[in-house]
């Protein structure tokens, strides 16, 4: 996951908004949203290489997301796979603080990542690459990229900008966060960041969406929570950029009947 935009307590209706872009290797092993066979209360997607996700949330309105922190790392000759991360706070029954927590005493085992975790708008955040402590994330729109939370990367305060922009409607419309997040506009060189990756991959990263020849934005999340506890996540999924599928989720939290699975939808872009 390489972008993450969060409105907390910002919206009359919804508690809690999440508009969110996945990015990896095309060639990389990949399950779309679903409720997971193994624990039916998850929904999320499913990294097929090492079992983790990067992002999901529950009947029970635990929800938590992780992204890579871009920058050199330690040698780690076994890191443990950060998408673990997602998946044991989604499985487990801890709260959001003592779980971050946890994770923080074994930071050392993963290479860099940040990780929000929580329920409802009530959410906190770890980077193992920051010296700070896990702490609460404060009502507002934030944002997460490949560094720490609401670095002002211009991808970063885009994407901010236009979700505020949406927050000022009564009713949030999916298909708008969607088009969002399929923003392809690349930064400026001089407002460029410097991770040690050159300026023309910098460049390609830059946008909202990503699309390169083999590295680039696989999906797109959009997860609404209303003052009711009811749930829509709606996930579209690309290949190489273009295609892309779309599925639709709600439920209630807490209640254990079947969700409606959505319309499975394909179109083209």
């Amino acid at each position: 996951m390489c972008l993450i935009i969060m409105a907390l307590s910002s919206h009359p209706r919804y508690p809690l908004v999440v508009a969110a872009n996945r990015d990896e290797f095309y060639a990389r092993p990949t399950a779309g949203a679903a409720f997971w066979e193994d624990a039916p209360h998850v929904l999320a997607g499913r990294d097929l290489r090492e079992g983790g996700t990067w992002l999901g949330v529950s009947r029970h309105g635990r929800f938590a997301a992780v992204t890579n922190y871009r920058g050199p790392d330690s040698g780690i000759a076994e890191p443990v796979s950060r998408g673990r991360l997602v998946g044991d706070y989604l499985l487990g029954d801890a709260g959001a603080v003592d779980y971050l927590a946890q994770v923080a005493s074994e930071a050392q085992c993963y290479r860099g990542f940040n990780l929000v975790a929580g329920t409802g708008g009530d959410l906190h955040y770890y980077a193992n690459r920051d010296n700070a402590h896990p702490r609460r994330i404060e009502s507002g729109v934030h944002g997460l990229s490949n560094h720490l939370l609401n670095t002002s990367w211009p991808k970063v305060e885009r994407a901010k900008t236009r979700l505020r922009t949406l927050l000022e409607d009564d009713t949030i419309e999916t298909d708008a966060v969607l088009d969002l997040l399929y923003d392809q506009t690349r930064a400026a060189e001089h407002e460029l960041p410097d991770t040690g990756i050159g300026s023309e991959r910098e460049s390609q990263l830059s946008a909202i969406f990503i699309r390169t020849d083999s590295y680039g934005t696989r999906s797109s999340t959009v997860l609404l929570i209303d003052a009711r506890g009811e749930v829509s996540f709606t996930e579209r999924t690309f290949v190489a950029g273009r295609s892309h599928t779309q599925q639709n989720f709600r439920f209630r939290l807490t209640e254990m009947a079947a969700a409606t699975h959505g319309t499975g939808t394909h179109s083209q872009r």
